[in-house]
């Protein structure tokens, strides 16, 4: 039933298939034309949007280095369009000492040689809205590189400079000022305090990261720091792009007079509660003036929260009318394989966004996770990809927008058995520091492996070059899941998410809007069902095959479904969309 299913849907597919620009062979265009984005739309593009994140280093690479780079991406983009997505998210490419991936950024107007060039990434939007895809990239406004200008300007300053102003600079406690400002974790582990040296060579000050030491928080506080951030997201506003993707974006205040916590391993607490350098109210007058600079454009260009909130309703706060437009929704990525969870957090989500009228944004994976082809693994690898695949279905099938991370669509597993010398998370260098303190598990290159493209050997068209190098190394047996073994097979991953976001697109009822419960028949114990206008979906959570009421025609299964009279059996760990 699986291939009827996937068969039909491919051919609604191809008859829904949203109207793009004709698509290049390769992807590029050098010529001076400026960057323009697609038209905007009275409901705003964003409220029902599938949106695409590209980690760059590990999406394509152009030169062979083994490094994903801007040309290698903007190469690649006809695959996003085939996809059916609406939006690019790209990860940092700014220049920087790549001490978190790009997250520690030295220039916020330049492009790191590792990437390209600033042509290279106006090359890149211009193509991608030549192929009906807006581009929102990230901006770091938590912290700067150590490296920065204005870093290494203030370690050279005097305690109370203006140059010290925009960082959060302390003296230490104690009688010789030799322990921590206060007991603030980082989030990779260990103390959020690294001690500065004097000119002279004396012990000085303590600095703030709450992240690696190389990552020094900004002070918000400093209005050198809100004007400088303003100009650059001019700077890329100007440039063509349609938004950012706002790192850190509920850390930006920290409390007045930076209060102990009292409490270790911190990095547990984040989303669980209010901290006093996380989800401070103050981020709000932040996110409300970038709005009134965003608005200040044409083209519906948005802002997207990185927020890690302890409540569904604490999250809705950075999406009220103005302030930004959509915040990622961590509690849905955390919840566990079980009906009820599920019902529960999806209600939560969708009532507290409602009451701002925001929609709410859905996520399964992200490059700062375990991919959840794994999570959903108790068992077996197999069922981790059965839930992965159903799981898909349910997140396209509920209101609001959602974010598909690269290789998800593939199915990629997470890569568990990297070796110690190849990793590269700072995490994972300072997850168990001397004192026991612990912060983030320091294994997120198992999701950042490079995805595979086509062929049968590493690198799997990741690079240009059969048996070429990759900055991380790909697993073995990896060619079965490429795009190109992919691609035609009804039965695969990536098909199947091509069929479902074609469906979105073409059932009215999908997308924004309203959906309601079934219970009773239609949704047996262990089954989730929800209704929306012609439309229904049930998710099977049980393991084993549920038979039930067939709520409708049915036009996607995730897994092979068995018909009788007006019955289904839905198989275990399956959801099926029905039009009705």
């Amino acid at each position: 039933m699986t291939q009827e299913l996937t068969t039909s849907a491919r051919a609604a597919a191809r008859a829904a298939a949203p109207a793009r620009a004709p698509q290049p062979s390769t992807g590029l265009d050098d010529s001076p034309r400026p960057a323009r984005p697609p038209e905007p739309t009275d409901a705003g593009w964003w409220r029902d949007a599938v949106i695409y994140q590209v980690y760059v280093r590990s999406f394509a690479d152009s030169d062979g280095d083994g490094v994903g780079d801007l040309r290698g991406v903007r190469e690649r983009l006809p695959h996003l369009a085939r996809l059916g997505v609406d939006a690019v998210w790209l990860t940092p490419f700014y220049a920087s000492p790549q001490a978190d991936g790009g997250y520690d950024v030295a220039d916020y107007r330049a492009v790191d040689p590792l990437f390209g060039d600033l042509s290279d990434a106006d090359a890149l939007v211009r193509a991608a809205h030549r192929l009906g895809l807006r581009v929102i990239v990230d901006i770091v406004p938590n912290h700067t590189s150590d490296r920065h200008p204005w870093f290494t300007a203030a370690l050279a300053a005097e305690p109370g400079s203006a140059a010290r102003a925009r960082y959060h600079f302390r003296p230490g406690r104690g009688g010789d000022g030799a322990l921590p400002p206060n007991d603030w974790e980082s989030v990779f582990g260990g103390p959020a305090w690294t001690r500065t040296e004097n000119p002279d060579g004396t012990p000085g000050d303590w600095y703030l990261h709450l992240f690696a030491p190389e990552q020094p928080d900004l002070n918000w506080d400093c209005p050198e720091v809100v004007e400088e951030f303003d100009s650059v997201l001019r700077f890329w506003l100007d440039l063509g792009v349609d938004g950012f993707r706002i790192d850190v974006a509920h850390g930006m205040v920290k409390a007045a007079g930076l209060p102990d916590i009292g409490h270790k391993e911190q990095a547990k607490l984040i989303g669980a509660q209010v901290l006093p350098f996380f989800d401070q109210d103050g981020v709000h007058e932040i996110h409300r003036s970038w709005r009134r600079l965003l608005d200040s454009y044409d083209g519906d260009r948005i802002g997207v929260a990185e927020a890690w909130a302890p409540s569904a309703e604490r999250l809705a706060l950075y999406v009220r009318p103005d302030e930004l437009h959509q915040a990622f929704n961590f509690h849905f990525l955390r919840c566990p394989w079980d009906a009820a969870a599920m019902r529960s957090v999806i209600d939560e989500s969708l009532g507290a966004t409602a009451s701002v009228g925001a929609p709410t944004t859905w996520v399964l994976s992200n490059h700062d996770v375990v991919r959840h082809t794994t999570r959903y693994a108790e068992e077996s690898p197999e069922q981790g990809l059965r839930r992965a695949r159903a799981a898909a279905l349910l997140m396209l099938a509920l209101p609001g927008s959602t974010y598909i991370y690269q290789g998800e669509e593939l199915g990629l597993p997470e890569v568990v058995d990297l070796p110690d010398e190849v990793r590269q998370d700072p995490a994972f260098f300072r997850s168990f520091t001397e004192d026991g303190q612990s912060g983030q598990d320091g294994f997120r290159d198992g999701c950042r492996v490079p995805i595979p493209w086509s062929g049968s050997e590493a690198p799997y068209g990741f690079g240009p070059v059969a048996g070429g190098p990759s900055w991380l190394p790909q697993p073995d047996g990896w060619a079965a899941l490429s795009v190109e073994a992919q691609t035609g097979d009804p039965s695969s991953t990536l098909e199947l998410y091509r069929s479902a976001i074609a469906l979105r697109r073409r059932l009215p009822g999908l997308g924004d809007g309203t959906m309601a419960w079934l219970d009773g028949p239609a949704a047996p114990e262990g089954v989730l069902a929800l209704s929306r206008p012609g439309f229904v979906c049930t998710l099977n959570t049980l393991g084993h095959p549920v038979e039930m009421p067939a709520p409708g025609r049915p036009v996607l299964s995730s897994a092979p479904a068995e018909f009788e009279g007006r019955s289904v059996r839905i198989p275990a760990d399956c959801c099926v969309w029905w039009a009705i």
